[in-house]
């Protein structure tokens, strides 16, 4: 073939990239380089998914001229549409992955410690490969020495339970050789998403001036011991209900859909029970009306801190060092319960690590942001 190829990020070679213009034939008019070409595979949990895009500023000051491809499940990868940093998403699937094994990348970096997804970085064409991936018995392992340390977290329950004070954005920047700044997630609302929120406020009564508690209730099917029971949500609407200053959002997903309306019938009209079925997009335009976030450690939390709320989160299974609020909230823990993080589906303990909640903390700490809120203005 004669002719070269544009390499520009518009060109797609099925049609042109201006109406008046063709690239082949008369040269790119308004070239836009490729450059470096990363591939970030994040199928896993969508929380996580949000917590990688933290690593998105630094590639970019690393390699200011380049196109950055991620390839992630279809419910997750609504987050990643409005971002500024991602040039294309895949959706994980056979054409996808049909796709990307024509494609050469100069960087492919896996963020996940699942077969699945260390197979397609050994799979994928790039000149560096970081992360996870998969030796010759399909067992997972590090693939560069920057992974290690995250590798150990792992196979090491000391070292990640009582040892390991990094967050995960520390420790995933070193995975995929990059200068740790304590950078902070990217979601994007859309300007249509941003007149949805203001006429949804509207539309169930919530003014300028309201300040909104949110609860996010529940937590993935997968880890079920993350969240509160229902009478531990019910006795903090009670006491935020009384102050009278309060106005009171539920928050959840389709799996939270039934815990959210046994919550809400106690308090019917006084609390508002926002929809959880309508997607990850919708649940974040929700989830953006409250000026507080009380959540356990789920999706959800992600969702709040990439909202930049104040984040008033519990743990109890899950590692609170590895969660960084941004100087934006306040994470509660048993300190001295032995069992505290585990990590395990089933609890031997009747679940201590919930019970031990301090809820009166939670209300005194969202009283003390509403007195330093109100006071600025």
């Amino acid at each position: 073939m004669s002719k070269e190829i544009p390499s520009c990020k518009r060109f797609t070679g099925y049609k042109p990239c201006y109406p008046d213009h063709n690239c082949w034939e008369d040269g790119c008019k308004d070239n836009i380089a490729i450059g470096t070409k990363i591939l970030i595979i994040n199928l896993d949990a969508m929380g996580d998914v949000l917590m990688t895009t933290a690593q998105l500023p630094a590639l970019k000051r690393k390699f200011p001229e380049s196109t950055i491809y991620w390839i992630t499940l279809k419910v997750a990868a609504p987050l990643l549409h409005s971002n500024q940093y991602i040039d294309k998403v895949f959706e994980y699937n056979a054409e996808s992955i049909s796709i990307l094994s024509e494609m050469k990348f100069h960087y492919v970096m896996n963020v996940d410690k699942s077969q699945r997804s260390c197979a397609l970085l050994n799979a994928v064409d790039a000149e560096h490969k970081l992360g996870f991936g998969l030796n010759d018995d399909g067992k997972i392992i590090p693939v560069n020495e920057g992974a290690y340390y995250n590798y150990n977290l792992g196979m090491d329950d000391h070292l990640k339970f009582k040892v390991n004070k990094r967050t995960g954005q520390d420790y995933l920047a070193e995975t995929f050789e990059l200068d740790y700044n304590r950078d902070e997630y990217v979601f994007n609302l859309t300007e249509d998403e941003k007149r949805f929120v203001e006429e949804y406020k509207r539309s169930v009564g919530i003014n300028e001036n309201d300040f909104v508690v949110g609860f996010n209730t529940g937590c993935s099917e997968l880890y079920p011991n993350k969240k509160m029971t229902i009478e531990q949500h019910i006795y903090l609407i009670e006491k935020f209900l009384e102050k009278n200053k309060y106005k009171i959002a539920l928050f959840g997903g389709p799996e939270d859909t039934d815990r959210n309306e046994q919550i809400y019938s106690h308090f019917k009209d006084k609390i508002i029970n926002t929809p959880t079925t309508e997607g990850v997009r919708k649940g974040a335009c929700y989830e953006s009306i409250a000026d507080v976030v009380i959540t356990g450690d789920s999706f959800g939390m992600h969702l709040a801190i990439a909202l930049k709320k104040f984040v008033i989160a519990w743990f109890g299974v899950s590692c609170w060092t590895e969660i960084d609020l941004y100087d934006r909230g306040i994470k509660l823990y048993p300190e001295d319960l032995f069992c505290s993080p585990c990590w395990k589906k089933v609890c031997p303990y009747n679940l201590e690590c919930i019970q031990m909640i301090d809820l009166d903390r939670i209300i005194a700490e969202t009283d003390k942001y509403y007195e330093s809120v109100t006071a600025k203005k």
